[in-house]
C-alpha cells in the first residue's frame, strides 16, 4: 500500500471542480447521453421529491449539461430503463447495469417485510399483486382508500404502505411517476430477466456501495456525517467473529481492501486533519489540477482560477449535489458554511428555504434562492447572499457567467422571465443583471 499523497487546499478544490464536470459548468453536450456521462462519473444521483427550483437530481444535471431537459432523465428511468431508483446513500438514481450490486437493500428489506409486514397483511398484499399482474402498473390513488396502519413516520393509508413495502423488497419497481406519485409494476416486467437473476456476493455489494460514496464526492475521508455512509454495514458476523461488525468497523475493513487493491488512494491535505481518499483512476485529474495551479500562480482568497484552462463559469449547485455532501469539508476546504434550511424553522434560518451554493470557477462565492413560478411564467430570485470579501459587481468576469447560469435555469424551467429581488441591498446588482438580461423589476 502506497503512502498517502500530499496536496494543498487549492489543489483539492481545483481537482474537485475538474472531476465533478464543472470546469466549466454546462460543458457537456445538450443530449440525453450526457445524463449517463454524469451518472458514470458520480455513480448515483440523490433523489428528493421537493421541487422548488427543480428536483435535486435535475439541478445536479443542469449544472453540468448544456440545455438540460428533465424529460431526458425521465425517459432513461421509465422508458429506456437505463437508470432505476433504489436506495444508496438515500433514494437515488442508479445505472441499471449496476442493479445486481445494489440488490442488498432489496434483499434485506425482503427478509424484514416477509417476517413482519407481509404476514400481517397477507390478503391485502396478494390482492395488490394479483391486480398488478392482471391490469398493469398501480398507484395508491387507483385503489379505494383503506384504513391507516402504523408506518415508519406516521399512520399511513394501508395501500400506499404495502406498495412501498413491496417496492422496498424488490418485488415491485417504479413504472413511472406523475409528479411525485409513483405507479408500481412487477420488477420482472421492468428489467431483463438475466439482470434480475444475477447474484453478487453481499460483501461485494457492500464494497460497491461503499466505493460509490467516494465516486460521488471525490475526496471523502473516513468519517463525516452519518448519512454519508447510510446502508454500509455487514449484516452478519465476519468469519471467526461472534458479533456483527459496527458500521465504523465495516467501513474500515472495506476501505483497507480498496486501498490494498488501488481502487482508493490515500490523500493528506495541508491544513486539514485526517486522511482523505481518491478514486485511484482519477490520479491524472489530480495531477492536472496541480499543473493548472502552477501555471496560474498565486492570487487572492476568492480568486476563481481557470479550471480546465478556461474562463471561470458560474453554477448553482443542488442542495444534495455530491460536491457539497460533506458539509464539514466544505467549511474547511472551501471556507463555505452551507446548511440546507428546508427543515429549519423559518425564524431560525440564516438564508432561506431552498438556497443553492454559487460556484464561480473553483470557489464558492455566495448563495441564491431561485423559485420557479410556472403559473406566472417567471423564475423568481428570492434572495442572494455573498461571501465576505466578494463583490459581484467589481469581481472581473463574474457578471456574464452569472447571467448565463441564471438564463440556463430560466430555460430549464420553461418560463419567459427572471425576476430579481427588489430590496435595496440588491438594487445595483439587480440593475446590472437587468440591463443585460432584460429582466423586469420584481
Amino acid at each position: 500500500m502506497s503512502p498517502p499523497l500530499r496536496i494543498d487546499l487549492p489543489t483539492a478544490r481545483r481537482f474537485l471542480v475538474l472531476r465533478h464536470l464543472l470546469a466549466p459548468p454546462r460543458s457537456l453536450p445538450a443530449e440525453p447521453e450526457s445524463v449517463m456521462a454524469v451518472v458514470e462519473r458520480l455513480g448515483s444521483l440523490q433523489f428528493d421529491p421537493l421541487e422548488v427550483a427543480g428536483r435535486n437530481h435535475d439541478l445536479v444535471l443542469l449544472a453540468r449539461i448544456a440545455g438540460y431537459r428533465r424529460e431526458w432523465t425521465d425517459a432513461l428511468l421509465y422508458r429506456e430503463r437505463r437508470l432505476f431508483e433504489a436506495y444508496n446513500k438515500a433514494l437515488s438514481l442508479l445505472p441499471t447495469s449496476e442493479l445486481p450490486w445494489y440488490r442488498i437493500s432489496w434483499d434485506r428489506e425482503h427478509r424484514r417485510h416477509h417476517a413482519e409486514t407481509f404476514p400481517d397483511h397477507a390478503e391485502a398484499v396478494e390482492e395488490l399483486l394479483e391486480r398488478i399482474r392482471r391490469d398493469g402498473p398501480l398507484s395508491p390513488i387507483d385503489v379505494e382508500p383503506q384504513a391507516a396502519i402504523d408506518w415508519y413516520w406516521r399512520p399511513t393509508n394501508r395501500t400506499r404502505a404495502l406498495l412501498e413495502a413491496l417496492a422496498e423488497a424488490g418485488i415491485l419497481g417504479i413504472a413511472h411517476r406523475t409528479g411525485n406519485r409513483r405507479s408500481h409494476d412487477l420488477v420482472e416486467r421492468l428489467f431483463p430477466a438475466d439482470l434480475l437473476a444475477r447474484r453478487v456476493d453481499e460483501h461485494e455489494q457492500l464494497r460497491h456501495k461503499f466505493l460509490s460514496r467516494y465516486r460521488a464526492h471525490g475526496l471523502l475521508g473516513s468519517g463525516g456525517q452519518i448519512e454519508l455512509w447510510s446502508g454500509v454495514r455487514f449484516h452478519e458476523p465476519r468469519p471467526g467473529g461472534s458479533e456483527r461488525p459496527s458500521a465504523a468497523e465495516t467501513r474500515r475493513i472495506l476501505r483497507q481492501e480498496l486501498l490494498a487493491e488501488g481502487e482508493l488512494l490515500g490523500v493528506e491535505i495541508d491544513g486539514l486533519r485526517g486522511e482523505r481518499f481518491l478514486i485511484g483512476s482519477e490520479l491524472p485529474l489530480l495531477e492536472q489540477a496541480e499543473r493548472e495551479l502552477s501555471a496560474e500562480g498565486s492570487r487572492g482568497d476568492l480568486w476563481p482560477g481557470r479550471p480546465g484552462g478556461r474562463a471561470p463559469g458560474v453554477a448553482f449547485l443542488a442542495p444534495l449535489d455530491p460536491l457539497v455532501w460533506d458539509r464539514d469539508f466544505l467549511r474547511r476546504a472551501f471556507e463555505f458554511d452551507y446548511v440546507w434550511e428546508v427543515y429549519v424553522p423559518e425564524a431560525k434560518r440564516r438564508w432561506g428555504y431552498y438556497v443553492l451554493p454559487i460556484l464561480f470557477g473553483d470557489r464558492l462565492v455566495g448563495r441564491i434562492e431561485p423559485r420557479i413560478d410556472r403559473r406566472a411564467g417567471v423564475l423568481r430570485v428570492i434572495g442572494l447572499w455573498w461571501e465576505d470579501g466578494f463583490d459581484p459587481l467589481t469581481t472581473p468576469g463574474f457578471l456574464a457567467p452569472f447571467i448565463e447560469a441564471l438564463d440556463a435555469h430560466r430555460r430549464f424551467a420553461d418560463v419567459r422571465r427572471v425576476v430579481m429581488p427588489a430590496s435595496a441591498r440588491h438594487r445595483a446588482f439587480a440593475r446590472a443583471v437587468r440591463d443585460q438580461l432584460a429582466v423586469p423589476r420584481g
